[in-house]
């Protein structure tokens, strides 16, 4: 009796590592930084795609440093990761933890900000160029003449190339025609609203406060261009764009100072980007989630392009039903 009790015990013990749950993936994140809504928004809904996944989630943040970045994925693959999604602060730089990450045979995910001449296997991101498109058709629409001011995000971001050609492809025929003229178009370094208010207490100040639209790609240089045009008292007055429909620029809408942004669901975005993720590290298809590629300047990438809608004060409640604020955040009540 006692040899079979050993016995079962031992076969047991050998059939234990082959009957265990096998480890959850792990997915390492690369974030630039938490300084903008959208990227607090990004964080947590790729940690909470990820856990509904089954996945261990690792989290780093940049804070907007190309070196602590790359720094910060060599810990992630330390760590033990078995998939990258990376988000660059720098679309150059970010290059050099994307080929760590591969010597490591780890798979990588680029999320919202396209990563330039590396090895990726997919990219998930907003629709930039449509957005920029909307953003030109909508001041084409309120103000069909005059001088426009022109932001641009930073260069270091690839993505301010695709917000300017979408908004171009919509106001060159305009151009053409001289019915507008672009009288500044500068880079806002590091998508600060302190640059973005420079840049247009700058074209302000050269033309005389002769401007009839300010293009901004995103949320938060339209913030600091409303600011210089408060100060001289044409805050309102002229139609601002904006982009990623954050809780502020809502608020500024409702006032009238911002007069549209673009949503573009990040929760979407988060599921496509961890579906992925997962579907590389278990080593099994992925491409059927992708549609399309984009050329990273090394290769064609497989890609996701999330949907961009315009937002006015006619359709906010758009952002309310999408689960992104509430009526009481936007209007106080």
């Amino acid at each position: 009796m006692l040899r079979i009790t050993v016995v079962a015990a031992l076969a047991a013990s050998l059939l234990a590592p082959l009957t265990a749950h096998a480890a959850p993936v792990k997915i390492g994140v690369s974030l630039p930084t938490q300084e903008v809504e959208r990227w607090v928004r990004d964080r947590n809904n790729l940690i909470k795609e990820g856990k509904a996944a089954g996945a261990e989630v690792l989290v780093q943040v940049a804070n907007n440093d190309p070196a602590k970045q790359n720094s910060q994925v060599e810990n992630l693959i330390a760590q033990g990761i078995d998939v990258l999604v990376i988000a660059p602060h720098d679309a150059d730089a970010c290059a050099t933890a994307v080929a760590a990450a591969k010597r490591a045979n780890i798979p990588v995910v680029g999320f919202v900000r396209l990563i330039l001449n590396a090895d990726l296997d997919a990219h998930v991101s907003d629709d930039f160029i449509r957005t920029g498109e909307l953003q030109g058709e909508y001041l084409l629409e309120k103000a069909p003449k005059g001088n426009y001011i022109v932001l641009r995000g930073m260069k270091e971001d690839f993505n301010w190339f695709f917000f300017h050609s979408g908004a171009m492809k919509a106001l060159q025929p305009a151009i053409d025609r001289g019915d507008i003229k672009i009288v500044m178009d500068q880079h806002a370094a590091d998508w600060k609203p302190e640059n973005a208010l420079k840049i247009t207490e700058n074209a302000l100040t050269a033309n005389n406060n002769n401007i009839v639209a300010v293009l901004s790609p995103n949320d938060n240089l339209a913030g600091g261009a409303i600011q210089a045009l408060a100060a001289q008292g044409m805050a309102g007055k002229i139609p601002v764009t904006g982009g990623d429909a954050g809780l502020d620029a809502a608020k500024r809408i409702v006032q009238g100072t911002q007069s549209m942004t673009v949503f573009r669901d990040q929760a979407s975005l988060a599921k496509s980007a961890i579906k992925i993720a997962m579907a590389l590290a278990k080593k099994q298809p992925f491409l059927q989630y992708t549609k399309g590629t984009v050329n990273n300047k090394m290769k064609e990438v497989p890609v996701v392009w999330g949907e961009a809608t315009t937002i006015t004060k006619d359709n906010l409640d758009v952002l309310i039903t999408a689960g992104y604020m509430t009526h009481k955040d936007i209007y106080g009540n």
